[in-house]
């Protein structure tokens, strides 16, 4: 248990002798709470059940401790992490860059992307470079980055007006909340088991097949093909 109490401490964790205290409130192997105990009695339970005394409150006053089997702790809280991970939605930040003079083609060609970004449940970052004296016309690329947004404005959230920095002017679109959870429900939809709808297809398949190549009832004359 040497080498898991140095892994504990790495990770802010103590345990056993590694608590400091001169009391804590124990919470027994089944849950049970023990009350306040000194920090001696607690350790002596604890190896009474050939189990760790393990801080899991420390900032509580006394801290709390749980007396538990500390490898299994471990695992346990591993794999929690681990699902949690699963289920965020990793949101990336999409840039696609626009000139003042883009034409209608180019524009629509790269709405369709911001569109997808977003439905994709990600945000776009729009920037819209000037060149030589376009930058003193910048009304016209900030026209058509509000165009922009109001061709999107049924699943874009404007997260950032048009600012302009330097020779760009950039804008930051995010999906709206429908957008997001229409994009979970489908990534939770692809990531369940198909196992039950491809049974009952195949079940079905099957009676199907079945009740069309059924024997006809018994004393029923045999049907003469004519040739």
């Amino acid at each position: 248990m040497a080498q898991e109490e140095v892994r504990s401490i790495s990770r802010g964790i103590r345990i056993n002798d590694r608590i400091r205290v001169k009391e804590v409130r124990v919470v027994g192997p089944d849950g049970v709470q023990l009350g306040i105990l000194p920090i001696q009695e607690a350790l002596e339970k604890a190896q009474a059940a050939s189990l760790d005394l393990v801080e899991v409150a420390p900032m509580a006053q006394p801290p709390v401790c749980r007396i538990i089997d500390y490898g299994k702790y471990r695992y346990e809280e591993s794999k929690k992490a681990k699902e949690a991970k699963k289920k965020q939605v990793v949101i990336q930040l999409k840039e696609i860059k626009m000139r003042p003079k883009t034409d209608e083609h180019d524009f629509n060609f790269k709405a369709r992307h911001v569109d997808r970004f977003l439905r994709a449940g990600h945000k776009a970052k729009v920037t819209m470079m000037f060149r030589g004296r376009e930058v003193i016309h910048t009304q016209l690329g900030k026209r058509l980055l509000d165009r922009l947004a109001e061709t999107l404005k049924e699943i874009a959230l404007i997260e950032q007006n048009p600012r302009l920095e330097g020779r760009n002017m950039t804008m930051i679109l995010g999906p709206r909340p429908e957008v997001r959870r229409a994009e979970r429900a489908a990534a939770a939809a692809a990531a369940a088991p198909a196992g039950g709808a491809g049974a009952a297809s195949a079940g079905g398949a099957g009676a199907a097949s079945a009740g069309g190549a059924s024997a006809p009832p018994a004393g029923t004359p045999p049907t003469l093909s004519k040739s």
